[in-house]
């Protein structure tokens, strides 16, 4: 006997709720990986891997994050290796836009509920746009990693006397993981052995760079290279995301210049400042001993890990619009203006109050993680706090303490990196029972603010 549709509709989640059908495919994608690298042959030793430290590297990569409580290149064979790859892939690309894309290879058109779903997880403004940021998302992210891979390659066969397949190989894996901003490297101390070698440095900074502006901001500064015709979007994320490489760069050079830089040459340092500048978009690449770095940099870096990089692109963090927007909020109250206005355009309160939720969201996620880490672990604050927005603003970075935190630790670092990558407001309305749509207003009433 079939059950009463009021009752189905309790008892089975709604999947036509385009939220939270983005959770559950990065879900099955984390399990479906899982398994894969908890097989023998995914190690070199092909004895398997715990199961926590499996699902650790597999959110890890399908987060675009680049955390590791075991060395990649020593612990996964060949066969591991290239799962990780093709989960940074993956989740690079967002499992609904592959889904997206697979749809319209086949019957050449979109649903409505595929399209709200693509437009839910690549963040396109409108329906109509649904199908050229699909396309647009491929295009750019082969493009990039293509010309990325190349330098590298012949970066590496040349200069380092790798053979053709070998340097093909690290080439490509590292493209990839640079365009995703994940931080994933084939080699146990990440950059740091190429500090000076600008020829695989900056090939390494403009894929991170091109990955972390986003999509939609890149398909802009393309189409339309008059800066008039630029969206407010734009316009915003591009003197912002630079800026804040900027003000990174110089930290890292003024506070680093005597420490970690100490034993670079002065060309060397001002590569490795501006290197470790881009890191904190969210990319996870290190030339420097992140774990010798003094407190003040730490301080800095977790500021900038938080923010992030720019919208719907491969960037973690609360987004470097959403910072913007929260700035010209301040500043508007600060002048007594009953309405917010940006480069001769008005916010809305929905945009306002999304802003201040993501921010908000997102300091209860990183101050919960740190608070839990540190009743749990011996780590002192500055690591523990490095470590957990470093996971929640899906960039990799960390100071060493990754393997060394409890099992349980290992599991707040996961939530957080789940949260960081699917985003506080989509994992929030994916969990929500139901919509609630208000049918009346309260009487209003104001309280004492400050």
């Amino acid at each position: 006997m079939s059950k009463p549709a009021f009752l189905r509709r309790r008892l089975v989640p709604s999947l036509r709720h385009p939220a939270r059908v983005v959770v559950l495919a990065f879900a099955v994608a984390t399990l479906i990986g899982t398994a894969l690298l908890m097989l023998p042959m995914a190690t070199e030793s092909g004895a398997g891997t715990d199961p926590i430290a499996a699902l650790f590297t597999v959110v890890s990569a399908i987060c675009v994050t680049g955390l590791v409580v075991v060395d990649t290149p020593t612990h996964w064979s060949i066969f591991g290796e290239v799962v990780v790859l093709a989960l940074i892939q993956v989740g690079g690309f967002g499992i609904m836009t592959l889904a997206s894309l697979l749809t319209l290879l086949v019957s050449r058109r979109l649903g409505l509920r595929m399209q709200l779903t693509a437009q839910a997880e690549t963040k396109t403004l409108g329906l109509g746009d649904v199908r050229t940021v699909v396309g647009g998302v491929i295009v750019v992210s082969l493009v990039v990693e293509a010309v990325t891979a190349v330098f590298l390659g012949l970066r590496f066969l040349i200069g380092y006397g790798e053979s053709p397949a070998r340097a093909a190989y690290l080439g490509i894996f590292h493209a990839v993981s640079a365009f995703n901003n994940a931080g994933f490297a084939l080699y146990t101390d990440s950059m740091v052995g190429f500090a000076a070698d600008p020829w695989i440095c900056l090939p390494i900074l403009f894929a991170v760079i091109v990955g972390g502006l986003g999509f939609p901001v890149i398909f802009e500064l393309v189409r339309r290279r008059n800066r008039k015709r630029w969206s407010l979007h734009t316009r915003i994320t591009v003197p912002v995301y630079f800026g804040l490489l900027a003000l990174g760069t110089l930290a890292v050079l003024v506070l680093e210049w005597g420490n970690t830089l100490g034993k670079l040459d002065v060309h060397h340092k001002l590569l490795a400042g501006v290197f470790h500048g881009v890191m904190p978009r969210t990319a996870g690449f290190n030339s420097l001993d992140v774990g010798a770095m003094h407190s003040s940099t730490l301080l800095i870096n977790d500021v900038l890990m938080f923010i992030g990089g720019g919208s719907a692109g491969t960037a973690g963090g609360i987004k470097v619009t959403t910072f913007a927007l929260l700035g010209f909020v301040i500043l508007a109250e600060i002048r007594g203006e009953p309405t917010v206005h940006v480069m001769n355009r008005r916010l809305t309160d929905q945009v306002q109050r999304q802003a201040l939720t993501v921010a908000l969201l997102g300091v209860g996620a990183v101050m919960a993680g740190t608070i839990t880490l540190l009743s749990i672990s011996p780590f002192p604050l500055d690591d523990v706090l490095f470590e957990t927005t470093s996971a929640f603003g899906t960039v990799g970075m960390s100071t060493g303490i990754t393997a060394q935190l409890p099992a349980a630790g290992q599991l707040v670092l996961i939530a957080l990196m789940f949260i960081g990558r699917l985003g506080p407001i989509t994992l929030a309305s994916a969990l929500a029972l139901r919509d609630r749509a208000r049918r009346y207003e309260l009487p209003e009433e104001r309280p004492v603010v400050g």
